[in-house]
């Protein structure tokens, strides 16, 4: 399983040498009550040097809210910027849907929106100064892409307790999530919004 995305060129550190992803473990027992899932997700996710621990936990509840058959990581993660942060396969391998993390610019959604029936957008931070970015711009079926905001002093506060083995309950019900992870509960709303 792969992680987020970043800019063409292998990544160096002062040396010269390539960096290398770490892989990260996170046990979910997931109870959507919203979409009436409930499973034990065990996840094997590889975290790139550059990707921030906001943008990894948006990665991991983003796969936990949208888990579904066929649901998985893109296979060449940071390196193959062509592929979604995560995606949907039929067992004919069709995709079915195409999920971003973060701020995808208005090329790559008209991209995704024109490659896959459904289209799903993450942000890791504010989404505000992101959706001013996109006033104007052409995106195919702008109307149809679904934005889900999760709110960010949840991020924040998994992101702090953040460990490369991490286990924890969510619980989603009426558009609160609700994570405990040891003897703390953290909650917070996912918010939808659309694009301009």
């Amino acid at each position: 399983m792969a992680s987020a995305r970043r800019a063409p060129g292998p990544a160096c550190d002062d040396a010269g040498v390539a960096l290398t992803a770490t892989i990260y473990t996170a046990d979910i027992d997931l109870a959507d009550h919203d979409r009436g899932v409930y499973e034990t997700l065990a996840l094997r996710v590889a975290r790139h040097p550059s990707e921030s621990d906001d943008y990894l936990v948006t990665r991991v509840l983003a796969y936990a809210l949208e888990y579904t058959e066929g649901l998985e990581f893109s296979t060449g993660g940071l390196s193959s910027p062509e592929e979604p942060a995560l995606a949907v396969r039929d067992l004919t391998g069709a995709l079915r849907a195409w999920i971003e993390i973060g701020w995808p610019d208005a090329a790559r959604l008209h991209k995704a929106a024109k490659a896959s029936p459904r289209v799903a957008v993450y942000p890791h931070k504010d989404a505000g100064q992101w959706l001013r970015r996109l006033e104007g711009e052409r995106i195919h079926r702008a109307a149809d892409i679904h934005i889900r905001a999760i709110d960010l002093g949840l991020i924040g506060a998994l992101a702090s307790r953040l460990d490369r083995r991490i286990a924890f309950a969510l619980s989603v019900a009426d558009g609160e999530l609700f994570a405990s992870l040891g003897a703390d509960t953290f909650t917070g709303p996912v918010r939808p919004l659309a694009l301009p």
